[in-house]
């Protein structure tokens, strides 16, 4: 009966540490927005799947094709494949951890937040035992942007971003 504690005591041990991990690798994307550590952001998010599930939420915003194009009765309009290409340019230029940290410091010089009003997490829990998704609550938005993360190489890392519409039609209007 003594050689089933200590192997009760590390499995727990391993499964509490499992469950926390995803909460603490949040804490450390956190801490490197704020002071500004693009090589931690760069380890942290898989930046090529990031972008691409941007680009994709971008493109089905501002085509949006009609249901006959999408069950093949008809071919897309015709800016179709350009706007991609507009799309694709911005995005690739406009997310990276340089960028999200120059928008971050300007916002915090623009109008210093008070205490509590900053990015909120609103739900954050697994979705499966390798996906961790996160609701985060910006001041001014209804919706709020989703992340999720993937356990791979022993690490969670951030591998896609849904933003809410009123910031992916933003986005539309710059581009």
């Amino acid at each position: 009966m003594m050689g089933k504690k200590p192997v009760i005591g590390a499995l727990l041990a391993v499964a509490i540490g499992y469950c926390v991990y995803p909460y603490v690798t949040l804490y450390r994307l956190g801490l490197a927005i704020r002071h500004g550590d693009a090589s931690s952001l760069e380890s942290m998010v898989d930046w090529a799947a990031v972008r691409e599930g941007i680009k994709e939420d971008i493109c089905d915003l501002v085509i949006d094709e009609p249901p006959e194009a999408k069950r093949g009765e008809q071919l897309p309009p015709f800016g179709a494949g350009f706007m991609r290409g507009i799309a694709s340019n911005a995005v690739d230029q406009r997310v990276t951890p340089n960028a999200l940290l120059a928008v971050t410091a300007q916002q915090q010089d623009a109008q210093p937040a008070p205490q509590g009003a900053s990015v909120q997490v609103s739900w954050a829990f697994f979705s499966s035992p390798t996906e961790f998704t996160v609701d985060l609550q910006a001041p001014g938005q209804n919706s709020p942007i989703r992340l999720q993360l993937e356990l791979r190489d022993a690490g969670w890392r951030v591998t896609r971003v849904w933003l809410p519409s009123e910031l992916l039609s933003g986005a539309n209007a710059r581009t």
